[in-house]
């Protein structure tokens, strides 16, 4: 069967290929929570030899090539159909699925094939992720287009809801002491289940091409601007990638993408669409880069798997947006992120200093009620606002969240924590002889953008075999503890991005209040 049939009457159809999209959704969480889990394991790290930055470097390897890949077939998926789009998401999966298993059950033998696969593999990952958005968005958004947040939420509930049961699986195989191969090749069974379901599925005719709305026009909405940021982000994504490149060739090629852009669509874009790209890049990184970071950052402040702070407030996460239609109809869309934004604040404030387990659950559920909302919520709104951006607003907006907390948002956590390590433990080095603070820093930046200071441990080392022998034992405890929890003052810090988002909605609320309030633009009535 093909995508060229029309919206179906039928409810049941309809529902079937909404559960197969949300199976699909599950999917991506499962890829992205097992491998997350795996570099945060102290042994698979020593084993392939990485150092932080290089942990870093394979958690984002399979994030900014989603944000490409959903990117690149919004733009195309109208010409090459969902059903396509949707098998080469599959194909990508099992691949990664193949490479990860295979890497994993001869890492012993050969710990550098093993990195290599492990690198590469989530990238293909990344790759078949981002598909899965490109197609599952716009779908969701079409056969419910009376009531696309409600349902873009409950679609959404599928990513927590992956979470949610890969994390339990792996933790709980970590406690059966079943080896690393196994607890990825469980990404097999939502893979194969969602092909099986989709593959003989009718896939309706986008929104935008059934109302006649061109091409060139759809890529309007999106404009010269959005075109920008893409371009901006891709650029240091392409610098960060190939570190010895040269950068000029890199500018050269953003600037292209965006000069080629302007010049066939002729239109900054919409304003409004511009403002909402924007807020995703925070957005995501509140979601998206903590939920990242969060199990590394509370390691060291709980005695149980710090995995389990995720699964709950993914929990929490994939039942609320199961009833996110009452919600949304009683605060409405803006209101909704709106009281999102305050709750994540209060969240992220609460677990940076949280103690004791009935607290930090305390705190973590602040920080899931806030977050639970944020990316389904922006994704209705820019489908109810620029319906004839079609696919690509719909997912270019997604794409530029992910390849924001990618290329910005994961390392600029990453900067946040090195700071917090450095107030924690100067003090104490400090103390010996006077030294001065700077003697135990290195400067660093990323793409010459975030600048930041790391502590050089070897040299703290030798700052401390200067204090008095009897000393030098109890300093290094102290001077190891005050480092292990910096991590979890950082996320005070964080605060910032939902904050940025709060003041960001409160001007687009009134700016709606002074033209009547909020209503979705409809194709089907000329709008």
């Amino acid at each position: 069967m093909s995508d060229s049939t029309a919206n179906q009457t039928s409810n049941e159809p309809n529902m079937f290929l909404f559960w197969g999209c949300f199976v699909a959704l599950i999917t991506t969480a499962f890829g992205f929570i097992t491998r997350m889990f795996l570099l945060d394991d102290p042994t698979i790290i020593a084993t392939l030899g990485l150092d932080p930055a290089e942990v870093g470097a394979y958690k984002g390897i399979q994030v900014w090539p989603f944000a490409l890949s959903i990117i690149i077939f919004s733009l195309i998926i109208d010409k090459v159909g969902y059903k396509f789009s949707m098998i080469f998401a599959f194909v990508c999966q099992a691949i990664w699925t193949v490479m990860g298993v295979f890497a994993l059950a001869t890492i012993d033998d050969n710990p550098e094939r093993a990195g290599a696969l492990i690198y590469w593999g989530g990238l293909i990952l990344a790759l078949g992720n981002g598909t899965v958005e490109a197609f599952i968005n716009p779908v969701v958004a079409t056969i419910f287009d009376k009531d696309k947040t409600k349902w873009l939420n409950i679609l959404h509930a599928g990513w927590p809801g992956g979470l949610v049961v890969a994390g339990i699986l792996t933790i709980f195989m970590e406690t059966l002491d079943l080896d690393w191969s196994i607890k990825l090749a469980t990404i097999a069974i939502p893979v194969a289940l969602y092909f099986i379901m989709l593959i003989r599925v009718d896939f309706p005719k986008q929104e935008r091409v059934a109302a006649g709305v061109s091409y060139k026009d759809m890529l309007s909405e999106f404009g010269i601007l959005g075109a920008a940021v893409v371009g901006f982000l891709v650029t240091l994504q392409l610098m960060d990638f190939f570190p010895d490149g040269n950068k000029s060739l890199f500018i050269i090629i953003g600037v292209a993408m965006v000069l080629a852009f302007g010049a066939y669509t002729r239109s900054l874009g919409r304003p409004l669409m511009f403002v909402l790209i924007l807020i995703m890049m925070p957005l995501a990184t509140t979601e998206i880069g903590t939920d990242g970071w969060i199990s590394g950052i509370m390691a060291n402040a709980v005695t149980f798997h710090a995995g389990w702070i995720l699964v709950y407030t993914s929990f929490i996460m994939m039942v609320l947006r199961f009833f996110a239609g009452p919600i949304v109809h009683n605060l409405s869309a803006l209101g909704l992120l709106m009281v999102s934004c305050v709750l994540a604040i209060a969240g992220l404030y609460c677990l940076s200093f949280a103690e004791g387990v009935a607290i930090i659950f305390a705190a973590a559920t602040l920080y899931a009620l806030g977050k639970t909302f944020f990316w389904p919520t922006m994704l209705g709104i820019v489908s109810e606002q620029t319906p004839r951006g079609g696919a690509l607003t719909l997912n270019a907006i997604a794409g530029i969240g992910m390849l924001a907390v990618g290329t910005l948002g994961f390392p600029y956590i990453g900067a946040l924590q090195a700071e917090k390590e450095i107030q924690a433990v100067s003090p104490y080095v400090a103390s010996i002889d006077g030294g001065n603070e700077a003697s135990i820093l290195t400067e660093k930046s990323i793409y010459e953008i975030i600048k930041y200071q790391t502590l050089d441990m070897e040299k703290v080392n030798e700052r401390v075999k200067q204090a008095p022998e009897a000393e030098q034992a109890q300093l290094t405890k102290e001077i190891s503890a005050a480092s292990a929890g910096s991590g979890q003052k950082a996320l005070a810090s964080m605060t910032i991005f939902p904050l940025i988002m709060l003041v960001s909605y409160i001007v687009i609320w009134f700016y709606f209040k002074s033209k009547g309030g909020y209503k979705p633009v409809s194709l089907s009535e000329g709008h």
